[in-house]
């Protein structure tokens, strides 16, 4: 391609919207333009890469035997009201009518009309498994759109659905669909993980997510180095083993602490470790007060006290409530004494001298320990937020924790959808059952961000080969000054586009420094030089994008070079 016949729109510097160093240099490179809130035009250059991402993701997922279908964008509410999430969904969902005054949404997703589908063609178990997909536009009405694409409120999505007989065959199907996106992020040259996650709003009793490991990323993994275990920090634990408690230093003391009530505050002002406080926390669920117990250096990890089941909807206690139910205020309250039931963090259990609140303004508690000075808690459950150093819980090594961005979701469904829409079958005995189901999301557009965020530099995108717009940047000294320069620039760009590489030609009357600065923020991986003062040389400049430094090239041999450059990558 000639940027002559192209269209590229760079930009020296990012609109003052732009926070993600992926959002300003997507606007930088002229990949997207912004229309409005959310909502993003994909420039030809942004289009290159979305296309490519698809295309990989389309022959691994036809690979994997899944079948492409199309959906409609918008979907009628039935669906939604026969499952119950016309108004579960909440207001991310963009509601419309119709000329007839019939409710519609914009498919945020799209269980409810591939259920109905399926409700409606699968008659026997000889039809099943079958796993449908499809590349769709998405919407969600974000209250808050950010970040660019990360967080736009219209994006490309790849949505699949798998129906089964028996949860054995989803098993194998899901555990085909883990290895099938591990294939398409290794070959789209992504640093990712697979780890284990919370099912959300989509339901269902399993889930994975897919994340390119970033510093900027908006979750928290933790992972063991020396194993396969990874997980949602929001799901990730520990494995703590109950140790034997040391030996009361002393009687516990009533200390003063005035204006100290953060467990950091009181550490400090004590002078003991931030590990030997407790924190105490009080919430409360079905008009109970209950107080939850974390080691000082501890955070609470709200999504799974909602798994507790007496604590499902619990929502934390307000200053009033812990005044009327305590006698005191926040900062101060503490287990000793109290009537309220007490649910502890398993690391809690292992402590000994330890300092907590008294239960009054501006005192507490000092080498407090279990069996001597209150009960060993009734209920303990793992309630926090792992820590880097913590046990993996496979008892292989120890945690560390790392920064990543969503891409992809798998979920193990069940029959969440099919019993409620009545997807059925018939068995080998004639017995009606209900679906077993699947489903597997991609960001495709998500993804050209997050390849962004983990790999960009000051000049930058760096693209991966199999995702950037051009494979190769040809860039011309003198191009209509010289003959040699143009016969040769000539000669190379048909040699190599007649090998199926990807080219661009900067055929513009531009000053190199220009030309050498959009085709390094664009993130085209592999760039060449010719000029008249290197062609009498008989040598041609290559650089990749991530060398420091550029290397000649005898002139017979830059057309093999090349492709031996492109072919490894």
């Amino acid at each position: 391609m000639r940027v002559s016949q192209f269209f590229i729109s760079t930009l020296k510097e990012a609109p003052t919207e732009a926070e993600l160093i992926s959002h300003k240099l997507m606007l930088r490179a002229g990949l997207i333009k912004r229309l409005g809130s959310g909502l993003y035009t994909w420039m030809p250059l942004g289009l290159r890469v979305l296309r490519k991402i698809e295309n990989v993701v389309r022959e691994e997922m036809n690979n994997s035997d899944a079948i492409e279908v199309l959906m409609p964008a918008i979907q009628p509410a039935e669906l939604w009201q026969e499952t119950g999430r016309w108004n579960v969904f909440g207001p991310q969902m963009l509601k419309i009518k119709d000329r007839h005054e019939h409710d519609f949404c914009f498919g945020p997703t799209h269980e409810e009309i591939i259920t109905d589908i399926a409700r409606k063609e699968i008659k026997s178990y000889r039809q099943l498994p079958l796993n449908f997909y499809q590349i769709q536009t998405k919407f969600r009405d974000e209250i808050r759109p950010r970040f660019g694409v990360m967080r736009a409120r219209e994006f490309l999505m790849k949505d699949a659905y798998s129906f089964h007989t028996d949860a054995d065959s989803l098993a194998q199907t899901y555990q085909l669909m883990y290895e099938t996106y591990s294939r398409i992020f290794t070959r789209l040259g992504l640093k990712f993980r697979g780890v284990a996650a919370d099912t959300g709003a989509i339901g269902g009793s399993g889930s994975h997510e897919f994340h390119v490991l970033a510093e900027s990323g908006e979750d928290a993994i933790a992972f063991c180095p020396d194993s396969d275990y990874a997980a949602n920090i929001e799901l990730a634990s520990s494995r703590i083993p109950q140790q034997e408690r040391d030996q009361p230093e002393g009687a516990m003391q009533k200390i003063s602490t005035p204006n100290k009530k953060t467990c950091a505050e009181v550490a400090e002002f004590l002078g003991v470790p931030l590990q030997k406080t407790i924190k105490t926390l009080a919430v409360k669920a079905n008009n109970k007060l209950f107080l939850l117990l974390l080691r000082g250096d501890h955070q609470l990890n709200e999504l799974k006290i909602r798994k507790i089941p007496f604590l499902s909807e619990f929502e934390m206690a307000s200053e009033a409530d812990i005044l009327q139910a305590m006698g005191t205020v926040p900062g101060y309250i503490g287990p000793v004494g109290s009537k309220a039931c007490v649910i502890a963090d398993q690391a809690v259990i292992n402590m000994s001298n330890f300092v907590c609140g008294a239960n009054e303004e501006g005192f507490h508690l000092a080498h407090v320990n279990f069996d001597r000075d209150l009960k060993i808690p009734e209920h303990i459950f793992d309630i926090r937020n792992v820590i880097p150093g913590d046990p993996s819980p496979d008892g292989k090594g120890k945690l560390e924790i790392c920064r990543g961005i969503e891409v992809g979701h798998i979920f193990q469904l069940r029959t969440k959808y099919s019993e409620v829409m009545k997807a059925s079958y018939l068995d080998e005995s004639g017995q009606t059952k209900y679906m077993e189901m699947g489903c597997y999301g991609i960001g495709i557009s998500r993804i050209v961000a997050a390849a962004i965020e983990q790999s960009h530099d000051e000049r930058g995108i760096i693209f991966p080969t199999a995702m950037a717009p051009f494979q190769l940047a040809i860039i011309p000294i003198g191009l209509q000054k010289s003959a040699p320069v143009k016969d040769t620039v000539e000669r190379l760009y048909q040699q190599l586009t007649d090998a199926q590489i990807e080219v661009l030609l900067d055929d513009r009357d531009e000053r190199p420094g220009v030309m050498f600065a959009d085709t390094e923020l664009i993130g085209i991986p592999h760039r060449i030089v010719i000029g008249e003062r290197g062609l009498k040389q008989s040598v041609i400049e290559y650089q990749g994008r991530k060398d420091q430094a550029s290397q000649a090239i005898p002139v017979d041999e830059i057309f093999s070079f090349i492709t031996n450059k492109i072919c490894k990558n």
